[in-house]
């Protein structure tokens, strides 16, 4: 993760032993400004998935803890299905996986390359897609992420 300014860091400490006392992942804290006001978003994960009532639950506990900081609005999210991979668990999850890579420019004349993980680390991100061995420069990635597989939703569409 990017180093963060020292709320920042204060913000996340409290959520980490938050999620790990409520056994949750704490898969991200930001704050984000937005034109409606500054926004502090957590993103809580699971193994099965998170619902309505574990982001409400974390929510209602975490919220009296981050009164001293400085925030408009304060939501508790799922890092969704496409989330990105931020943390050495997020990657170690996903290796196998199919995901995308954003470049900040083309690198070999693409600016995204889809393909299974097989490797990303400080040197490179490694895709295979099909033949293909895709070996990207790591400071050339701006996000790497997962690609949802919805094949299954087509599946039940058909039935």
């Amino acid at each position: 993760m990017p180093p963060k300014n020292a709320n920042m860091q204060k913000i996340t400490a409290i959520c980490e032993n938050l999620a790990k006392k409520l056994n949750y992942e704490l898969c991200d804290a930001a704050m984000e400004k937005e034109p409606t006001g500054r926004y502090l978003r957590i993103y809580i994960d699971t193994e099965t998935g998170v619902t309505l009532d574990d982001c409400e639950k974390f929510h209602r506990a975490v919220q009296p803890m981050l009164e001293p900081f400085d925030y408009d609005f304060l939501e508790v999210c799922s890092p969704g299905i496409d989330r990105p991979l931020k943390t050495q668990r997020d990657i170690d999850k996903s290796i196998g996986l199919l995901v995308e890579a954003k470049m900040y420019k083309p690198v070999e004349g693409r600016k995204s390359a889809q393909g299974l993980l097989r490797e990303m680390n400080d040197e490179h991100v490694l895709l295979q897609n099909g033949d293909e061995e895709i070996d990207l420069p790591r400071k050339a990635v701006a996000q790497v992420r997962l690609v949802p597989d919805l094949s299954a939703l087509d599946e039940d569409d058909e039935a």
